[in-house]
């Protein structure tokens, strides 16, 4: 019997997604199975190894990620895990999304209640 839960995410791209898990102290594995329940495995395409044998799975669904992983043995809180991973997503994204378009970053900071402000500019 599979324990295994999808949840899905908004995270498009897989290279800043790996970028995000191993900046985050995770080591990252591609393309291989997630590890759950009595032996139970799945596919993913990005998979955060844990000591445990209950790993973290990112897999292409359609044009977006989704997490799966079997939470029953996991030992994380998943929505707290999620918080983490997609808000760093979300600056690095951006952060790359800025380069590409000729911004640059010219201040960054942490609010008070962890709310990421980036202000870019452009000369023309």
């Amino acid at each position: 019997m599979s324990h295994f839960t999808t949840i899905k995410v908004q995270i498009k791209d897989g290279q800043i997604l790996q970028q995000t898990l191993q900046e985050l102290g995770f080591p990252v594995e591609k393309d291989t199975m997630v590890r759950g329940y009595a032996g139970g495995k799945t596919h993913a395409d990005y998979v955060v190894r844990q000591i445990n044998g209950y790993d973290l799975g990112f897999r292409l669904q359609g044009d977006s990620y989704e997490l799966v992983a079997d939470f029953w043995g996991a030992n994380i809180n998943a929505e707290s895990f999620i918080n983490t991973v997609t808000q760093r997503y979300a600056h690095k994204s951006l952060l790359a999304t800025v380069q590409a378009q000729g911004f640059t970053v010219e201040e960054q900071s942490t609010l008070a209640d962890g709310t990421v402000r980036v202000v870019v500019g452009r000369w023309s």
